[in-house]
């Protein structure tokens, strides 16, 4: 049996109340639907769904799914400089399962690949500074506000900034 992890395509984590899987093209219409709803469209902007077929090969995409049906999507980067290694990680959830406790449960699964499978001690996420409740959501995992990135995102009337608040999780201070 082979020690290499486990590569995009087939990557599948699993949770008690929920599935992270590659995004399958069947897929691609529900997420951009939750991507646009405002609720979610005003922390992320406007999405194309060439950002679900080629997206970024530097990103692994996957899709969340709970009780069957796709309620959204996380997805983690790699910094593999050895000086620097580190991951990040970015999530959106349909609407009705905000607040349920999902957020955490996707967050854990993957920061747990990412540290247990993958060898990362650090990780990075970096919320809107507006978006409480990702914010408390992420801090329910273990990850610590490091600081302000002052304006260092477009607001999504692609006018404005607004500022965004790096946190970072330390392998050993993620929490079950």
């Amino acid at each position: 049996m082979s020690s290499e992890p486990p590569t995009e395509s087939d990557l599948i984590l699993r949770s008690a109340r929920l599935l992270l899987r590659p995004i399958e093209a069947a897929d691609r219409a529900t997420l951009i639907s939750i991507q646009q709803h405002p609720e979610v469209a005003r922390w992320w902007g406007d999405v194309h769904e060439d950002d679900f077929i080629a997206g970024d090969p530097e990103v692994v995409q996957l899709a969340v799914i709970i009780e069957g049906r796709v309620r959204g999507l996380i997805q983690y980067s790699e910094e593999a400089d050895p000086m620097y290694r580190n991951a990040g990680i970015d999530l959106f959830l349909e609407p009705t399962v905000h607040g349920l406790g999902y957020g955490r449960e996707a967050i854990r699964l993957v920061a747990h690949h990412l540290i247990d499978v993958l060898g990362h001690h650090r990780l990075t996420i970096d919320p809107s500074a507006a978006n409480l409740a990702a914010i408390r959501s992420y801090a329910a995992v273990g990850f610590r506000p490091v600081g302000v990135l002052r304006r260092y995102e477009r607001d999504t009337d692609g006018v404005g900034w607004h500022d965004g608040l790096l946190m970072d999780l330390l392998a050993e201070e993620l929490i079950d």
